[in-house]
């Protein structure tokens, strides 16, 4: 037998006990030889999100991680979600380049549209606000084909499906309030007679939209039972009623499962029990009470388990209250009021699992 022969009889024999994982295209895609660990090329990043014209400047979270991902030198891309679709099983996006500054009157320019598979992505960040309905659904299956090609999605298309911000709360219900989740008019009106002074609001609702506070003598129970379930056709969430509302609705940002030291106390005005920002609240920056740490070491596991590297703990007193896995926000409030860089970090943390050397 001849020395190259014997060398390549050796070679088989040993195959027969090592499982080959089966080659793809991305091996021979050299635009996804980003995704290697040594990326010699600038991070190629996308993101989905609303129409970049008409973001509050000031306050959008969004801009500033594009902010943070172009100071390291990568490449940003930007698409809406009308722009993600699928061709032969593949997912690919209408995307244009984008450039970021910090001008109130010119933050953005974006290049000419060009149509690309999603794979070619090192990373999409999924930052379209709600409403989570069946576009929205659709466009996680879409992004979730990127993901099975080696994108990493930000956050995972499965949770962010799976997770809705008011149900996945009850999944520690060592931090919540007393709450209920039915259609039932019977339900909930014994969970009114038994808490006596109670929230009311639907399971799909953001900036504390359609939000009711039912005291002990209220008549308009029937009414409002009526109208947030269709009349017995949808779920709702029932919560008791917090008293600490009025020291504020905190939001504790999360990246990768740990919480970042500080929340953003957003106090309701007078006479209203919503601390949401879009509904007239007011933002302030306190640091994080050992209850908070403590429910942040609850959660976390599990939000690092499911791939929600970036996410957003609403905290009224000591209860847990909702979790945010869409488009959280705050990053640019409690940057301000401690000096702090969230973007950046995440961005760090993004760049760590893709195995950036940056």
């Amino acid at each position: 037998m001849s020395v190259s022969t014997f060398v390549l009889a050796e070679i088989v024999h040993s195959c027969r006990f090592f499982r080959v994982a089966p080659l793809t295209r991305r091996l021979y895609n050299p635009v996804n030889s980003f995704h290697s660990a040594d990326l010699r090329m600038p991070v190629q990043l996308a993101v989905v999100m609303d129409p970049i014209a008409a973001i509050n400047f000031k306050k959008d979270t969004t801009l500033a991680m594009l902010l943070a991902a172009q100071k390291r030198g990568w490449d940003v891309w930007y698409c809406e979600q009308k722009d993600l679709y699928l061709q032969q099983g593949r997912a690919h996006a209408v995307l244009r380049p984008l450039t970021v500054r910090y001008d109130p009157k010119d933050w953005y320019t974006l290049g000419d549209a060009i149509r690309r598979p999603l794979d070619e992505m090192n990373v999409v960040l999924m930052r379209k606000d709600p409403p989570f309905d069946n576009e929205f659904v659709y466009s996680t299956y879409i992004l979730e084909r990127a993901e099975q090609e080696g994108t990493l999605i930000v956050n995972k298309p499965q949770s962010l499906r799976d997770c809705n911000e008011k149900v996945f709360a009850t999944e520690f219900p060592q931090c919540t309030p007393p709450v209920l989740v039915t259609r039932r008019t019977d339900l909930l009106r014994e969970f009114h007679a038994t808490h006596r002074d109670v929230i009311f609001k639907p399971l799909d609702g953001m900036g504390g939209s359609r939000i009711f506070r039912l005291r002990p003598d209220d008549h308009n129970v029937s009414v409002i039972i009526e109208t947030l379930t269709h009349h017995g056709t949808q779920q709702i969430m029932a919560q008791k009623f917090i008293p600490e509302i009025v020291h504020g609705d905190k939001r504790i940002l999360m990246i990768d499962g740990q919480h970042i030291g500080y929340a953003l106390a957003r106090i309701p005005p007078p006479n209203e029990t919503r601390g949401n920002l879009a509904a007239g609240g007011t933002g302030k920056g306190i640091p994080l009470s050992d209850h908070d740490k403590w429910i942040c070491a609850q959660v976390g596991p599990t939000l690092k388990e499911k791939g929600l590297i970036f996410v957003g703990l609403d905290v009224i007193g000591n209860y847990l209250t909702e979790i945010n896995v869409t488009s959280p926000t705050c990053v640019r409030e409690l940057d301000a009021a401690f000096d702090l860089h969230i973007a950046d970090d995440l961005m760090q943390c993004i760049a760590g699992k893709l195995g950036a050397k940056q």
